[in-house]
């Protein structure tokens, strides 16, 4: 028992400093995802140690565990109740300035559209946007979602399609791709029923993960360059997608720092939407964020549908006279040339 809660314990230790390692490499990056399962794992080996090592370890691993834990809840706090909100609620009413986004990564291997669609339906959002989405889920969308008068088709057999379905006008619309030759991503301007237009960045950029990138440099090249835009255009604007990184990774907390960006989950929940076939397993990969110019009317994570991914839906409030109230994140010089040289590296070098 001594030697298995010992192992545990550097296991538990060295995979926290993995995480904090300024490196690409997906061994080092992936080790920022389950930071709730360490604190989890950390406890009970903690209280193990305690009552059932004699000494050294009687007292040096429970000393370790805390030290993680306590670093792991720091981080993950901001994403739970017990945190102030960042992005502010709601007034009631104003039904013309609002807008509601539906994410749904669909994993192109599963077939089961009616369920999905079943939910689009019932939740009536004013935008679907889908991930991995292929020529077969297009068919099924399109018959489905026939009366709704935009859309954006990017179909992909390589796990990178996607579809952008609206019953609001979309205006300029742009498929880009801005990293990697193989990566979509959609950018347009949505016209609201006031008449006001806001800005949607919708990305999927690839993960580091070995059977798929060996580095996160391009996942976090894509993310930097659409916060540069967004800091350097100063217009209202929404990043929604699988960014196929948590919410408080060192890229996701660089890139609301540099364009500005506020979570609406944090203060209200994680949100985990995957895995949806292993509920031990889960952290935020899918995401919605707003400039300042928002204000959150619900936020919710809606039933499986066969995917590995749940499905997120956010009901947004255009309100650009309450941006004062919101704190919003700021990059200091450095930080900015940081990311531009990111950017530089990531358009630089092939994967």
């Amino acid at each position: 028992m001594t030697i298995l809660l010992a192992l545990l314990t550097v296991m538990l230790a060295a995979v926290t400093l993995l995480g904090r390692l300024p490196i690409h490499d997906w061994w080092a990056r992936v080790c920022e995802f389950p930071r709730l399962q360490i604190v989890c794992l950390a406890l009970p080996v903690a209280l193990l140690g305690a009552f059932l090592t004699p000494p050294p370890g009687q007292w040096l691993i429970p000393l370790i565990c805390s030290l993680v834990i306590i670093k792991q809840v720091a981080r993950i706090l901001p994403w739970t109740a017990l945190w102030p909100v960042q992005m502010q609620t709601a007034d009631t009413g104003q039904a013309d300035r609002k807008i509601t986004i539906m994410v749904a990564n669909v994993l192109t291997s599963n077939h089961n559209s009616d369920a999905l669609i079943e939910q689009v339906h019932a939740q009536q959002p004013d935008i679907l946007l889908t991930l991995e989405s292929d020529a077969w889920w297009q068919a099924q969308l399109d018959e489905a979602l026939g009366d709704w008068p935009h859309s954006v088709c990017v179909p992909q057999d390589n796990l990178y399609g996607m579809h952008l379905y609206s019953r609001l006008a979309l205006e300029e619309t742009q498929v880009s791709f801005l990293i990697q030759d193989d990566i979509p991503s959609i950018h347009t301007w949505i016209r609201l029923p006031c008449g006001e237009c806001i800005y949607l960045h919708a990305l999927h950029p690839r993960p580091p993960a070995p059977n798929e990138s060996e580095e996160s440099l391009w996942r976090d090249a894509e993310l930097l360059l659409i916060g540069k835009k967004i800091h350097q255009g100063d217009y209202p604007a929404i990043v929604a997608g699988d960014l196929n990184d948590v919410a408080w990774s060192r890229t996701s907390r660089l890139f609301r720092r540099i364009s500005g960006m506020l979570d609406p989950r944090r203060g209200r929940g994680m949100f985990n939407s995957f895995h949806a076939h292993y509920w031990f397993l889960r952290w935020p990969l899918d995401h919605v964020f707003t400039t300042e110019h928002f204000t959150l009317s619900r936020m919710h994570r809606l039933k499986d549908f066969g995917s590995d991914h749940f499905p997120i839906i956010a009901t947004l409030c255009y309100r650009p006279s309450r941006a004062t109230e919101h704190d919003a994140p700021s990059a200091n010089p450095d930080e900015r040339q940081h990311a531009t040289e990111q950017v530089q590296e990531g358009k630089r070098r092939e994967q």
